[in-house]
């Protein structure tokens, strides 16, 4: 249950994140905000990654873990109010706490080494030990310098720390986590982003504004839904044995960054100053990282539900068709309704693989 409050503090990091791709220049999203977004969700996300597999294989819900998450929430949500647009170049704060998050992650992995008295065990709490605490010295410079070269710094340090993980699965494969609690954790994860994506489209449903395009616009995202689901409810298998879930982890990185371009997206294709080239490519360019993360999931599906290259195909190709027609339109109704037909038709797709087998 603590994992669950934890989750709310996220909640509202993804949609305080999201409000970064929704400031226009000239029509577009500029350089800036989209580097700011990225960067600020890897660390929470990379933060909340690194507490939830602590938690699949060492949590045991004893005072010290919750006084952990309860000190860890309040880093976080002091950190969510730290970042804005018009700072980009003052993230000071952030990254002083942001290293201050890594410390406690870091304290955490410290405490099961010097507790437990098996050796792979030990091998893997120093491990990420070291991997949290090369993100808190890289961090902490980069606050304390506050000029490009710290800027530079604290950006190795977030850099490392995200994809150092992914080379663990030597040592961490000998204590495997529980895959079905760690599924459930990042499908919770999806269903906030999911939940964001509600909100992003809620202004279509005012009466002075609703009109057919609203229902559309409400079936891209129910599409989107529905095809996670099918997926990662009844396509994978969770019965995984020896896996260290670094792929699953990695892959709903694909998924979250699709939903969070589509979600701005879909916000902003109504708005008269936005540029349609560039609304049409965040959308595509969103729902295809959107399937990319489901394909990579392929690896995880029961043998009778392994995706076949043509389906692939089938699914990237009405991505393209799709954004091809819309690049020749450019407005808005053939926007939602093209993409309503792709998102539903790839979700066909996922279904009749569920009811074939």
């Amino acid at each position: 249950m603590i994992e669950l409050f934890y989750d709310l503090v996220f909640a509202y990091m993804i949609s305080q994140a999201t409000e970064l791709l929704h400031n226009l220049q000239h029509g577009i999203v500029g350089l800036n905000s989209f580097l700011l977004f990225f960067l600020v969700v890897i660390v929470f996300i990379n933060s909340w990654m690194i507490q939830s597999v602590f938690t699949n294989r060492y949590g045991q819900s004893s005072w010290t873990d919750i006084t952990f998450y309860f000190v860890n929430m309040i880093i976080l949500l002091f950190m969510t109010n730290s970042f804005s647009v018009t700072v980009f170049k003052n993230l000071r704060i952030f990254f002083v706490a942001a290293g201050l998050l890594s410390l406690t992650l870091g304290i955490q992995y410290l405490f099961i080494y010097f507790k437990t008295n098996e050796i792979i065990d030990k091998t893997i709490s120093i491990t990420f030990f070291k991997i949290t605490m090369i993100r808190t010295v890289f961090l902490f410079i980069g606050g304390f310098l506050n000029n490009l070269f710290g800027f530079i710094i604290a950006l190795l340090g977030i850099l490392f720390s995200w994809i150092l993980p992914a080379f663990t699965g030597k040592v961490t494969k000998k204590h495997p986590i529980i895959f079905s609690h760690l599924l459930e954790r990042l499908t919770l994860l999806i269903i906030i982003t999911f939940g964001e994506m509600i909100i992003g489209i809620a202004d279509y449903f005012k009466p002075a504004s609703f009109s057919i395009y609203s229902i559309i616009v409400f079936l891209i995202v129910a599409g989107l839904f529905f095809s996670y689901i099918t997926e990662f409810d009844h396509l994978i298998n969770e019965k995984q044995d020896n896996t260290t879930g670094n792929l699953l982890i990695y892959l709903h990185y694909f998924i979250l960054f699709g939903l969070s371009l589509m979600t701005v997206t879909l916000k902003l294709v109504n708005e008269p100053e936005t540029n349609m080239v560039f609304a049409n490519s965040c959308l595509y360019g969103g729902m295809l990282l959107f399937y990319i993360g489901l394909f990579l999931a392929n690896t995880y599906n029961a043998e009778r539900y392994k995706f076949k290259l043509n389906e692939g195909i089938i699914i990237i190709s009405l991505i393209l068709i799709g954004y091809m027609i819309n690049i020749f339109t450019l407005k808005f109704e053939w926007i939602v309704i093209s993409s309503a037909i792709v998102v539903l038709l790839n979700s066909a797709i996922l279904v009749k693989k569920l009811y074939q087998n």
